[in-house]
């Protein structure tokens, strides 16, 4: 049966592109969203972006009810989201933190993610290809395995 993974993307995710490209490369979030689907064979993908934290919790919450999945890139609430930390807990499919960049070779205060404290695992550093990997591995996670 073919998966569903939910991508959840959180704050500033939207101006990919033009956005700090040395440290976020070229590619925009429609790029990546294109790129992920030509990727995920049969698979269902669900994409969100929000601003808004309460939005993320909510997408969060729904993922849990009807996906086998979650690839979540929590942005800058990932040092700070108490909110989404408490989601994915609640929520009974697996998890994968994704992030362009690596966190924990910029500064300080990115070196420490709430998130990943309550996901299955995380993959950071590689670009746009984060969200590939992420994919394999929620393939992998999602119930009944991949």
């Amino acid at each position: 049966m073919p998966k569903v993974i939910h991508i959840i993307n959180g704050p500033n995710l939207n101006l990919l592109g033009t956005r700090e490209p040395e440290v976020y490369g070229s590619q925009t979030l429609e790029d990546i969203e294109a790129m992920v689907r030509a990727s995920a064979g049969d698979a269902t993908i669900v994409f969100h972006q929000s601003n808004v934290e309460g939005e993320l919790v909510v997408f969060i919450q729904e993922a849990g009810r009807s996906a086998d999945a979650i690839i979540l890139n929590p942005a800058a609430y990932t040092h700070s989201s108490v909110a989404i930390y408490d989601a994915l807990k609640a929520v009974p499919i697996p998890a994968v933190e994704v992030h362009l960049s690596q966190p924990a070779a910029r500064e300080s205060f990115r070196r420490r993610s709430l998130v990943s404290e309550a996901v299955t695992g995380t993959i950071s550093g590689f670009g746009a290809n984060s969200y590939l990997l992420g994919l394999q591995a929620a393939l992998k996670l999602a119930k009944g395995g991949g």
